[in-house]
């Protein structure tokens, strides 16, 4: 029934559809709805503690009998200069003042860490079918690990020079992540935000470079969008931004909120939040400090400065401060749980690809 088999006899999945991982957003009850109706559920493990990312593994094996992807941030860990995170606090000081906050009183750095020896044993535990990575891959001896693990990987590549540079170091399918998606842009051979191609255009040519399976991801939330990723080449398609609005979502009422009112206008690439390049809804500080602002502090060192802020705006009922973190097909996101998402999308994408064939 689907014209290209590659991913889903690669995952044993059932219907060609990565649930995206999206960290701090899903948990195990969204990977559950997603397997349940044959998606390969993915959990979200860079702000997770080992501990934590184990429980929500062992929750979504308890419950459904599946494969499963974890996957991890590649970032380099960068240390932020006092000097510069001075220059930021100073930057936003007038909010501290406004929320009657000390800036310079300590806070807890920010949580987002690259994937290490502690987690390579996590996933030689725990043995998921799926690894996935963003910026990149991890050095060649713990790649090796995840791989003698018996763990497929997988990883984003936003132009087709890092999805050439992903094949020759040993993925077996390709996330070809196009400019339109939500969350942290997966760049890691470029860092210029202004070049990166939309997924229309990006998913063809990267096709075109590789033999791995491709997965077209950004702007995709409905069958026409799977049928379209079809169309381009790809084998499957990773969506995230749909299933935000998923009551099994964990985002706060405040911020699905402001996902279900947002537009096809309301996002924009921006470093304000954490210091590298995200999609989301724009905020209040995003819109007046960036959306890009070169004084924001390396990864993800920009977010520890902010955090005294949401809590704060978020106790009178705003997300000022909030990472809202959505694709531009946010607005075709529907309120449904996760299962009855992943069953629609895919009975929607075949019924799309059976007109294209007549």
């Amino acid at each position: 029934m689907w014209p290209d088999r590659r991913l889903l006899d690669l995952f044993k999945i059932e219907v060609p559809i990565v649930q995206a991982p999206m960290a701090g957003a899903q948990g195990a009850e969204i990977m559950i709805g997603a397997a349940q109706s044959g998606a390969l559920a993915s959990l979200g493990c860079a702000m997770l503690p080992v501990e934590k990312a184990r429980e929500q593994v062992n929750i979504v094996r308890q419950r459904v009998s599946a494969p499963l992807n974890m996957n991890f941030f590649c970032h380099k860990a960068a240390e932020v200069e006092a000097e510069a995170e001075a220059r930021w606090r100073t930057r936003l000081a007038p909010y501290f003042r406004e929320l009657d906050i000390d800036p310079y009183a300590p806070i807890a750095a920010a949580n987002r860490a690259p994937f290490d020896a502690a987690m390579c044993e996590l996933v030689e535990e725990l043995k998921p079918e799926v690894v996935s990575f963003h910026f990149g891959l991890p050095d060649k001896a713990l790649l090796r690990r995840v791989k003698d693990a018996g763990c497929l990987v997988i990883a984003s590549a936003t132009i087709v020079r890092e999805a050439v540079w992903l094949e020759a170091n040993g993925v077996d399918a390709i996330i070809a992540q196009g400019a339109e998606a939500g969350g942290h842009r997966g760049m890691f051979l470029t860092d210029d935000i202004a070049n990166q191609p939309g997924t229309f255009a990006l998913v063809p040519q990267v096709v075109d470079a590789v033999r791995v399976p491709v997965i077209a991801a950004g702007g995709i939330a409905d069958g026409r969008g799977i049928a379209a990723a079809f169309a381009l080449g790809a084998a499957g398609v990773q969506i995230g931004s749909a299933y935000l609005r998923c009551p099994e979502s964990l985002v706060a009422p405040l911020v699905r909120k402001a996902l279900a009112e947002a537009s096809d206008d309301s996002t924009v690439i921006t470093n304000v939040m954490t210091g590298r390049p995200a999609r989301g809804v724009v905020n209040r500080v995003m819109r007046e400090v960036g959306p890009v602002a070169p004084e924001a502090p390396p990864f993800p060192h920009a977010a520890t400065a902010l955090f005294p802020l949401k809590t704060a705006a978020e106790k009178q009922e705003k997300v000022d401060f909030t990472n809202l973190w959505a694709g531009q097909a946010i607005p075709l996101g529907r309120e449904m749980p996760a299962a009855d998402l992943t069953r629609s999308l895919a009975q929607a994408a075949l019924q799309r690809l059976e007109q294209m064939k007549g």
